[in-house]
């Protein structure tokens, strides 16, 4: 932190959103707690453990190397990687107690070249999101019967819900995972998951599903107010120079020029670390109160438009809270998702 540039991660608002989202939707037996991509940019084990310490009782992770990192500190927890993991790499996955996806034929013809004893799996089902998947009802019960004939544990079937606000689309969702899946006994696999966030919140629990995937919503980020969730992530830094500018411009290619006398502050956050410079023109708050990002911003630095109240060493807020999230989201024409995420490992997590 030797720039004074830092995420603070609020883990008791963590903790807090995670039971509180459970307490609400209360019927599951299973939360996945979904913490790929570093927590969604809140990044480190204390956050896996606020997740936990909130109510989730199995973990969902993006990569086999996120699996192994959480292992190292917590060896009972299960962990669910979505993606798809080398078949070369599947001792590690059963050393470490890692469920795997499958998610088509071929990819389980190659897991059958190695011994796979111990091995848990869940099957994926595509059910439109067209990205990872079984496509149709044959190629699910060939995967079904491979996977029970080689004495493989089918732990979990899931899907994943890609427009969770058309109630159209999530109802044809739901009805193309019935029908794919119609010549098995859906209960006598131990989970089915089906909704992420935004299902989870939009729809009642369907009879045969037993588990939930939390992800965007754990960390404040969803469109369920009633559940008055807690900001967990805010992005500070600092000025350390205020130019005093007069018909000149400011910054690479002098986009931005000034005409009357302007103070323009530096502050040490740019594009390196995650904010872009599609940021410009999108404000900051210092002493709470709102300024505009002006100019391109650097690689490592940027600028802001203040007023002689404003010194160097004042605070910087870059990134306040859910509703500053948003807009910025907005501002950048991207999901709030993008916004956290994007902050690189370059500015430091500091946890309250």
């Amino acid at each position: 932190m030797y720039r004074n540039t830092y995420v603070e991660i609020n883990l008791e608002n963590i903790e807090t959103n995670v039971k509180k989202i459970i307490n609400k939707y209360n019927d599951y037996k299973y939360y996945f707690g979904v913490v790929k991509a570093d927590c969604y940019g809140h990044n480190d084990i204390k956050s896996v453990e606020a997740i936990i310490r909130g109510g989730c009782n199995y973990l969902a992770v993006a990569t086999l190397e996120e699996a192994l990192y959480i292992r190292k500190y917590n060896k009972d927890i299960p962990i669910l990687c979505l993606g798809i993991i080398n078949p070369k790499y599947i001792n590690k996955c059963i050393k470490n107690n890692i469920t795997i996806t499958i998610s088509n034929l071929a990819y389980l013809y190659e897991l059958l070249k190695y011994s796979l004893k111990d091995l848990k799996v869940h099957i994926k089902i595509n059910t439109g999101m067209n990205r990872l998947g079984v496509n149709n009802k044959d190629d699910f019960n060939q995967m079904y019967n491979l996977i029970k004939e080689n004495d493989i544990y089918l732990e979990g079937i899931y899907t994943h819900i890609h427009s969770a606000y058309d109630n159209k689309i999530t109802l044809n969702q739901f009805k193309r995972f019935e029908s794919i899946t119609s010549d098995i006994n859906l209960s006598e696999v131990p989970i089915i998951h089906l909704c992420a966030s935004d299902a989870t919140l939009n729809y009642d629990k369907i009879s045969y599903a037993n588990g939930c995937r939390l992800g965007i919503v754990m960390y404040g980020l969803a469109e369920n107010k009633d559940l008055n969730l807690k900001s967990t992530f805010s992005l500070y830094s600092t000025i350390i120079q205020i130019n005093e500018v007069e018909n000149e411009t400011v910054g690479y290619n002098g986009n931005y020029k000034v005409t009357d006398k302007e103070y323009i502050a530096v502050v040490p956050i740019g594009y390196a670390d995650g904010i872009i410079r599609k940021n410009t023109g999108r404000f900051v708050y210092i002493n709470d109160k709102e300024y505009q990002i002006v100019g391109n911003i650097c690689m490592d630095m940027l600028f802001v438009k203040v007023d002689e109240s404003i010194k160097i060493g004042d605070k910087v807020t870059i990134i306040k809270d859910i509703n500053h999230i948003e807009s910025i989201a907005s501002h950048l024409d991207t999901i709030s998702y993008e916004v956290i995420c994007s902050i690189g490992k370059r500015v430091p997590r500091i946890y309250k």
